[in-house]
């Protein structure tokens, strides 16, 4: 994939959660079984990264669950960061920060320099292009302590012929099949009108070469989600 076209494709996500944020928040008031597990696992000191925090949901429940180390939520969606910052339950000492992380420099306004743990959860799938997931990988890796864990989740929607239904013709957003990689596909939004999003969809021997690529070791994959119980693909990371 050529520099433009990822632009475009950037444009056009921002552009979704731009005009879907309400929408797309109204989806997210629970956290998905596979994250659910994960946050059974974090020691309640440790220090975290969450990229793609959203709605902030998951800062709510790690409040709820006592967790009392620095947490450091990343969206680049103002809307979202807004129900982010509202009042968070317990002692979590939460802090909020507006960046695009496919932009470079992303990092430099993080009020923590390190972190025990970094969280992705369904983020790199929207990023395009393997040269900015990888880029933003190894800032992630930058960030984290010896041995620190990248934990995410990869949107695994070809599991579903529902959503499988929902794949439009890149058409439909000013692009053809020969402008993107393997594994790119556009799908369509349908609460408060049409929308279109750029997804990425990963097999596990993709993500393995990733890992690779940024200094990463993978410890754990799980599936999880979804009636069916496997829209999520769930990797722990740990930096090497």
């Amino acid at each position: 994939m050529d520099a433009n076209t990822a632009l475009k494709l950037l444009a056009l996500n921002q552009r979704f959660y731009q005009n879907f944020a309400h929408q797309f928040s109204k989806t997210r008031q629970r956290l998905q079984p596979g994250v659910q597990k994960i946050l059974q696992t974090i020691p309640p000191g440790s220090k975290i990264l969450d990229l793609g925090c959203g709605n902030g949901e998951l800062a709510r429940a790690l409040g709820r669950k006592g967790h009392h180390g620095a947490y450091v939520g990343v969206d680049f969606s103002p809307v979202l960061l807004t129900e982010a910052s509202r009042i968070t339950p317990g002692r979590l000492p939460a802090q909020f920060i507006l960046a695009d992380l496919a932009a470079p420099g992303w990092e430099a306004n993080l009020p923590v320099s390190t972190f025990d743990l970094v969280l992705a959860f369904a983020v790199l799938h929207h990023i395009p292009g393997a040269y900015n997931r990888r880029e933003i990988l190894h800032r992630a890796h930058a960030l984290l302590v010896p041995e620190g864990r990248l934990i995410h989740s990869e949107w695994q929607f070809l599991n579903s012929p529902r959503l499988v239904a929902r794949i439009q013709p890149w058409e439909m957003a000013g692009l053809s099949a020969h402008d993107v990689d393997p594994g790119d596909y556009l799908l369509d939004w349908r609460r408060g009108g049409l929308g279109f999003r750029y997804v990425h969809s990963f097999s596990q021997a993709e993500l393995g070469e990733l890992a690779a690529e940024t200094g990463f070791l993978i410890v754990e994959t799980f599936d999880a989600d979804g009636e069916t119980g496997n829209l999520g693909l769930y990797q722990v990371w740990k930096r090497v």
